[in-house]
């Protein structure tokens, strides 16, 4: 069974699963890891989803807010022994309806052109390639989505 849970960063669950991440993408980003790493803090992430099936941490996902309209998604990542069970789409959403209750109606967010999974798993969930913004504006590794969030009406 998988349950989500609403944190924040300084849990300890939620480092755990960030190590195994940043495990990961060092692999994956190669010799670009240190610029991304630089974004990558999780010192004071407020918004945090952390997914457990059967009682152990499975994933996780957070935002935070990127202007007065927008969330930027950060710290996606499904364990390896967890993936294809949906629990990535089900942290995403979390964090969707999140930060449709307080206020937001879009999210913003970076990957890697390499981590073909991750762009794949965004265009299902409906998330449109957008032109790079901010630290990756020139930046030919990454490729940055944005969704809008639908109220209940829409």
């Amino acid at each position: 069974m998988i349950k989500l849970i609403r944190t924040n960063s300084e849990d300890k669950d939620f480092i755990g699963l960030v190590k195994q991440l940043d495990a990961y993408l060092k692999i994956t980003d190669g010799d670009e890891h240190g610029f991304y790493n630089q974004f990558n803090s999780i010192d004071t992430l407020n918004h945090v989803v952390i997914a457990y099936l059967n009682d152990k941490p499975a994933g996780c996902g957070a935002f935070k807010a990127f202007n007065k309209t927008s969330v930027e998604i950060k710290r996606m990542y499904t364990s390896t022994e967890t993936r294809g069970k949906g629990i990535a789409t089900q942290i995403l959403n979390e964090l969707e309806d999140w930060a449709k209750e307080l206020g937001f109606s879009s999210c913003v967010l970076e990957t890697g052109i390499r981590q073909t999974e991750a762009v794949q798993f965004y265009k299902k969930n409906l998330y449109k390639i957008t032109p790079n913004y901010g630290q990756y504006l020139g930046i030919e590794n990454s490729l940055c989505f944005e969704k809008i969030l639908k109220n209940e009406e829409g």
